[in-house]
């Protein structure tokens, strides 16, 4: 691990200074992602600027309507909340017991990876994402691999979830990462349902022809014959284009036979 100063922010504004005042900076919250890439020297930033000491970050409050997670809760803390059970159940497939005990909400979000489970709840329940400057619309967030709509030094200071009228998440997980090789949320939301799939393409989206039929009918039977069109999803040793497509389907109807018992 090559060297670099360590900073510790007291506060989000505390580090955007600290961000801009830097050669080549990168904020730190849990470090799922950050330490492995520094030991294997994919990253090598001037300043690693700790957000962990800003505990103005790791609240999780909900009201009738919405359930408000601060960037830093845990995924061991997003686990133990009530206000969604689905996200709860989420959060508690991701990783071992080290990543959700150190991993963070923010950064997972911040990060996107191709393959993390929140992603998935962002998109179907329309949540949305605010910074120290902003606030930022589910279905504008991911933008690519690896990309959000963020911009640089932008720090994720807490994510508002609306609270579905029920909703459940179904993954097909790598057995020994337990990132989601496919995953999907449906949730029915006010507005109607809403379906999020992850893992199968460079980011999350939004399966829309699966929402317009679970409007006209809640059951699996209902996505029979949908096409999933799977030409741009990824591919690697653990699932083929195809085999992506084929799991979209199969992970939402396994969530719709969840929700209806």
């Amino acid at each position: 691990m090559h060297q670099f100063n360590y900073q510790r922010a007291t506060s989000a504004s505390d580090a955007r200074e600290r961000f801009q005042a830097a050669a080549d900076p990168v904020y730190i919250s849990g470090g799922m992602t950050l330490l492995p890439s520094l030991k294997l020297r994919l990253a090598n930033p001037s300043d690693v600027i700790d957000l962990g000491g800003i505990e103005s970050m790791r609240s999780i409050t909900s009201s009738d309507s919405v359930m408000s997670v601060g960037a830093l809760a845990t995924h061991s803390e997003v686990s133990r909340s009530t206000a969604i059970p689905a996200l709860a159940a989420l959060a508690s497939g991701i990783g071992d017991a080290q990543v959700r005990n150190c991993g963070t909400l923010g950064g997972s979000l911040a990060n996107n990876d191709p393959a993390a489970d929140y992603p998935a709840a962002v998109v179907a329940l329309g949540a949305t994402i605010h910074t120290t400057g902003r606030a930022h619309s589910s279905d504008e967030f991911f933008t690519g691999l690896f990309e959000t709509s963020l911009e640089e030094g932008e720090i994720i200071t807490h994510v508002d979830f609306p609270i579905p009228s029920r909703a459940t998440y179904a993954k097909f997980a790598n057995q020994s990462s337990r990132f989601a090789v496919v995953g999907v949320m449906v949730a029915e939301t006010s507005d109607g349902f809403r379906v999020g799939v992850t893992g199968a393409g460079d980011c999350a989206y939004r399966q829309t022809n699966f929402e317009d039929a679970l409007n006209n009918q809640v059951s699996p039977d209902a996505l029979d014959g949908i096409e999933v069109d799977s030409s741009e999803f990824n591919e690697d040793l653990h699932a083929s284009a195809a085999y992506r497509g084929n799991l979209v389907t199969v992970m939402a109807k396994r969530a719709v036979t969840a929700l209806l018992t």
